[in-house]
């Protein structure tokens, strides 16, 4: 016979003795907020930015092209953290507000 130790073992009433846990899966509102400015503010400089290019505000291309690459470095993180922030708020499996960092 084998030796089996049952000092260590986990038995039914072991399991069923745990607390219950609540998860709360609130939106975080800061997060989002900033999140959804990113994207509203790298859009404009987008727009604005190609607009500035293409009419030579400010005596060249320059100008223009700074803030078009301004705003996709605004737009990228933006989008992609509204882009999670949204589906955790439909449910989508895989996809929760724990995703997005604290500020």
């Amino acid at each position: 016979m084998a030796y089996v130790d049952h000092a260590f073992s986990i038995t039914d009433e072991d399991i069923m003795m745990e607390p219950s846990y609540i998860v709360h899966n609130r939106p975080p509102i800061k997060e989002i907020a900033l999140a959804i400015s990113l994207l509203v503010f790298g859009t404009l400089g987008i727009v604005f930015g190609i607009f500035m290019a293409y009419n030579r505000i400010g005596g060249d291309r320059a100008h223009g092209l700074f803030f078009a690459i301004l705003g996709s470095v605004l737009f990228i993180p933006g989008f992609y953290y509204t882009r999670i922030a949204y589906y955790a708020y439909k449910g989508y499996k895989g996809f929760s507000f724990s995703n997005i960092p604290p500020v």
